[in-house]
């Protein structure tokens, strides 16, 4: 019982998925933290841009 216990891998997939979903969730928040401020200042500068231009 101990050996078909040992030799049981079921488990193993479960964990490898988690751990790679873990690793893509931790790389996608590094890049929304260095890329955040970059964006907020676009977003700005769209807006600035629109709202003059549509100010006659």
């Amino acid at each position: 019982m101990i050996k078909s216990l040992i030799r049981d891998e079921s488990g193993a997939t479960a964990i490898e998925y988690g751990l790679i979903a873990g690793l893509v969730s931790i790389a996608i928040i590094a890049a929304l933290t260095l890329l955040g401020g970059n964006l907020s200042t676009l977003f700005n500068t769209v807006a600035t841009t629109v709202s003059t231009a549509s100010t006659p």
